[in-house]
């Protein structure tokens, strides 16, 4: 389907960590692509979708559902037949900012699907991922090291949204994630604060794709 005929979706929720579970289980449960996620310098984050008006309407419908549950409130805007100046931004290519020495989008990467049939790539999608964002730097460092050395798990990203908000991905298998991240939590103690911590089984690619380095 030509790109330019889709429709687009916004979607704004609180926090990196619920962002990157709201937008898996959105890719789960819809047809459409995750074009990416915006940072905001505070901790709003913004999900872009791109699909078939129907289906967008559904991945938003849905969003806003799951964050709820997770007990944030997240908001939404759909663009059907978007202006061209409208989906040059939602796919402009990523810039660092220099002050937090980090990424302005988290956008795909070389572990993106390849194709348009949305194959998944089996081999490459580990059994699952853990999230943890604290308010406060050192707090993520103090519980990264401690997440490695609980459990077999290696680091995919760190990744800084402002606000002095730090999230740390690690994968493995969910028994090794689930021990690295109770691990991380408790090691966090007076030196920061948890903002949220999640275990994703079986991630989507499109996540993945966003996530990898």
């Amino acid at each position: 389907m030509d790109t330019n005929s889709q429709s687009l979706a916004f979607i704004g929720t609180p926090f990196l960590s619920i962002t990157v579970v709201v937008a898996d289980r959105v890719c789960k449960a819809s047809n459409v692509e995750l074009l990416g996620l915006d940072t905001s310098g505070d901790k709003e984050v913004v999900m872009r979708l791109r699909g078939a008006t129907g289906d967008i309407k559904a991945a938003s419908e849905s969003a806003l559902s799951i964050a709820a549950a997770m007990g944030v409130t997240a908001i939404a805007s759909q663009i059907p037949a978007p202006s061209s100046e409208i989906r040059a931004i939602s796919t402009s290519p990523n810039t660092i900012n220099a002050l937090l020495n980090s990424r302005e989008q988290l956008l795909p990467t070389d572990r993106a699907r390849p194709d348009a049939n949305h194959t998944p790539h089996m081999n490459n999608i580990p059994p699952a991922i853990g999230i943890l964002e604290t308010h406060g730097y050192t707090a993520l460092l103090h519980a990264t090291d401690r997440m490695v050395k609980a459990a077999n798990v290696s680091v995919v990203t760190k990744e800084k949204i402002g606000a002095g908000l730090v999230t740390i991905i690690v994968q493995g298998d969910v028994a090794a994630v689930t021990a690295a991240i109770e691990a991380g939590k408790e090691s966090v103690g007076s030196l920061g604060k948890v903002i949220a911590a999640h275990i994703i089984a079986r991630p989507h690619e499109d996540v993945l794709a966003l996530i990898g380095r």
